[in-house]
C-alpha cells in the first residue's frame, strides 16, 4: 500500500509532537547536524588551531633544545682551546720587555740608531698608555740617514735581545731638502711617532682591575 507523502506545508511548527514519525525522525536528523556542525565550528575548530600552535611550539622548543645540547656537549672542548690560548697569549706576553727593563730597551733603540748611521735629531720617549694586558709607550722621533741607515736601523732593532714591537704613527719619510723623489742615494727624513711595548705585571693588573672595579662603584652611585 502506497503511503500519502505529508507537505512540509502542512507541518504545524508549533506542535512537533503531532508530526508523522517520518518527519519527527528526519527533523532530529537535521537538529543533530546542525549541533554537530556548531560544535565542531565552536570547539573543535578552535581546539584543532590550538594544537596545531602547541605541535609548532614543540617544534621550535625541541630544535632550541638540540641545539643548546649540542652546544653544552662542545663547551668543554671550548673551555680548553680557551685555556690553551690564554696560556699562549701569556707567553707572547711574556716575551715583552717588563716594566725595569723598558728604559734599557728604549736607550738600546736610540743606540741602535745611531750606530745604524742615523742622526736623531729628536728622540723622546712620552708617558706610558696602560691597557689592559700590556702598556704602550709612545717615541716622538726625527730621524736623519740614507735609506740603507734605515734598513740598518730596523734590522738593529729586531736583533735585539728582547722581542722589541715598534707601530708608527703618524710617520712621514721625505727627501731631507724637502724636494725631490725617495731614492737609495740622498738623505732621508723620518719624523713621526713609534710606539714600543711592554708587558704588564701581576700586580699591575691587579692594581688596574681594583682601579676599574671602584670606578664602576663610584659611577653607580
Amino acid at each position: 500500500m502506497s503511503q500519502k507523502k505529508t507537505s512540509l506545508k502542512n507541518l504545524d511548527i508549533n506542535n512537533i509532537g503531532g508530526w508523522p514519525q517520518n518527519a519527527k525522525i528526519g527533523f532530529c536528523v537535521i537538529v543533530g547536524l546542525f549541533i554537530v556542525a556548531m560544535a565542531y565550528l565552536l570547539v573543535i575548530k578552535g581546539k584543532r588551531e590550538t594544537l596545531q600552535g602547541l605541535e609548532t611550539t614543540e617544534a621550535t622548543l625541541r630544535q632550541t633544545y638540540e641545539d643548546r645540547q649540542g652546544r653544552a656537549a662542545n663547551l668543554e672542548p671550548l673551555k680548553q682551546q680557551l685555556a690553551q690560548m690564554e696560556q699562549v697569549l701569556q707567553q707572547m706576553l711574556r716575551q715583552l720587555p717588563s716594566k725595569t727593563e723598558m728604559p734599557d730597551l728604549i736607550i738600546d733603540i736610540s743606540q741602535t740608531a745611531l750606530s745604524s748611521g742615523l742622526s736623531n735629531e729628536l728622540f723622546q720617549p712620552g708617558p706610558e698608555t696602560p691597557k689592559e694586558f700590556y702598556a704602550e709607550k709612545p717615541i716622538a722621533l726625527r730621524m736623519v740617514g740614507s735609506y740603507h741607515q734605515f734598513g740598518a736601523f730596523v734590522s738593529g732593532v729586531a736583533s735585539l735581545p728582547r722581542v722589541v714591537i715598534l707601530t708608527m704613527h703618524d710617520i712621514s719619510l721625505k727627501p731631507k731638502e724637502g724636494t725631490g723623489s725617495i731614492n737609495t742615494r740622498g738623505a732621508l727624513e723620518l719624523s713621526g711617532t713609534v710606539k714600543t711595548y711592554r708587558y704588564l705585571d701581576e700586580k699591575e693588573i691587579e692594581a688596574q682591575e681594583q682601579a676599574a672595579a671602584e670606578a664602576a662603584k663610584a659611577a653607580k652611585k
